[in-house]
């Protein structure tokens, strides 16, 4: 197993659920105030503020209070983490189909 295993795991639990993933691909255009990150999404303020809260704590988003503005933005490299394992899982799959288009090619009677 991986050393990032945990790290892998919250954030794939962060970015299961549909509105944490808008929430995210919003925040990759700009860091944003809560209220105009919140605005278009129909639940409370709070129930928001719980979405925010499970990214933050899996660390892909970042906060910070001016005031009384909260602003959030994309943590920098925090999907780099998912980037490296699905890369990791590609290479033995992408090994297996070299192997199989080998096999194919050797076995496969060529036509006249």
């Amino acid at each position: 197993m991986p050393k990032y295993h945990d790290e892998i795991d919250a954030v794939f639990r962060a970015l299961a659920d549909p509105t944490r993933r808008a929430i995210v691909e919003r925040l990759a255009q700009s860091p944003a105030v809560v209220s105009d990150l919140a605005a278009p999404f129909t639940m409370a303020l709070p129930s928001f503020l719980q979405h925010l809260s499970v990214l933050e704590g899996a660390g892909v988003v970042t906060s910070e209070k001016l005031g009384r503005v909260r602003t959030v933005s994309l943590r920098p490299g925090a999907l780099d983490v998912l980037h490296l394992w699905l890369g990791e899982q590609r290479t033995p799959a992408e090994h297996r189909a070299d192997r199989l288009g080998i096999h194919l090619a050797l076995t496969t009677p060529k036509e006249n």
